[in-house]
């Protein structure tokens, strides 16, 4: 039998890394504390590898109250100096401080977070054919890290933006012939 063919960033040596890919990747991601986790995953994966956070994330759910915006928006120091005592997660001052920041301006948002960043979605783009044609930035996710700025959050780069882009599906990102493309 013949291995499915898939992106090819999603390897085959991990299965939380297929499943990601087959399951999650790609597809659409709504809800405001949903899109918040996202934001906050991407934002400490920079410098890291996607599969260090996957591997950390049940460990994020749990000591970011399961990206409850208002819980998080609510932390103070001493939150903070938990965070950086806790081993199952990206222990990064300027990241932790980012995704308290970031909640308190979701918090702010009229309409919330997941409507914001969902005016940016590009449904119609053309399948890429192989890796070398998947952007790291479009102009849409420019739009939207100038956007997300704008409203107070901070380590949402055009890069970031974009990589949030292809995780909760706002763009399909999944090669032309990639298994997981048709769902």
């Amino acid at each position: 039998m013949t291995e499915p063919i898939r992106c090819a960033w999603a390897g085959l040596s991990d299965p939380m890394y297929l499943e990601y890919h087959d399951k999650e990747w790609g597809r659409p991601l709504k809800g405001d504390d949903a899109v918040f986790e996202r934001v906050s995953l991407e934002a400490f994966q920079s410098g890291l590898s996607w599969l260090t956070i996957l591997r950390k994330r049940e460990h994020f759910r749990a000591a970011f109250d399961g990206f409850s915006i208002p819980k998080v928006a609510a932390y103070t120091d001493k939150d903070v100096e938990r965070l950086l005592g806790d081993a199952g997660i990206v222990r990064n001052r300027a990241k932790i401080e980012a995704a308290i920041t970031n909640a308190r301006a979701a918090l702010d948002l009229p309409g919330g977070l997941s409507e914001l960043v969902w005016r940016y979605a590009e449904p119609d783009r053309p399948a890429p054919r192989t890796m070398a044609d998947v952007p790291a930035a479009t102009p849409g996710s420019k739009a939207l890290a100038k956007e997300l700025k704008r409203h107070g959050f901070v380590f949402v780069g055009p890069t970031t933006a974009y990589a949030l882009m292809q995780a909760i599906g706002l763009v399909n990102d999944h090669l032309a012939d990639c298994v997981a493309r048709g769902w």
